[in-house]
């Protein structure tokens, strides 16, 4: 591990905290909340999650299952925010954005998994590339409808 890359998970961490923070316990920001339209059932995402994670990892210790649990969930976490957008129609720029350079970023990390393949002898993380395909693979309906709605300028709407 690098200095770096402790630095940077720190600060995600942080960072993440926060939002959380931010979400529940800041007046303005709190009062954002649609409860009504968010009734996604987390536990139908975590325990499957788990469960993967136990079943498929690259070696069976705490850290490794953790790992593995940490990258499928990653994997399907935009889940209740697709939902909730899709339900509720009424996407403002800024979530608009935020969900698209979220895959987009997902979609990067692809590359640069091909590129280090071709480059790195013995790169090869199957766990990491599946999850990470799925991941991109669900953001791909919302990448069609953000990039027409940019395209023919127009207000990003999602079927319901």
């Amino acid at each position: 591990m690098s200095l770096y890359n402790t630095i940077m998970k720190l600060v995600f961490l942080a960072s993440s905290f926060s939002i959380v923070w931010y979400m529940r316990q800041h007046k303005i920001v709190r009062r954002t909340y649609d409860k009504e339209h968010d009734t996604f059932r987390h536990q139908f995402i975590l325990l499957p999650c788990l469960v993967l994670a136990l079943l498929i990892n690259e070696k069976f210790t705490f850290r490794e299952v953790m790992w593995a649990f940490s990258i499928y969930l990653e994997a399907v976490a935009i889940l209740p925010q697709l939902v909730l957008l899709q339900r509720t129609r009424n996407i403002d720029n800024l979530a608009g954005h935020y969900v698209f350079f979220l895959g987009a970023y997902r979609a990067l990390y692809i590359l640069n998994w091909i590129y280090r393949y071709f480059t790195e002898p013995h790169f090869v993380h199957w766990i990491s590339w599946i999850a990470g395909i799925v991941q991109t693979l669900l953001y791909a309906d919302f990448f069609y409808y953000y990039i027409t709605s940019w395209k023919n300028n127009v207000k990003l709407e999602l079927p319901a």
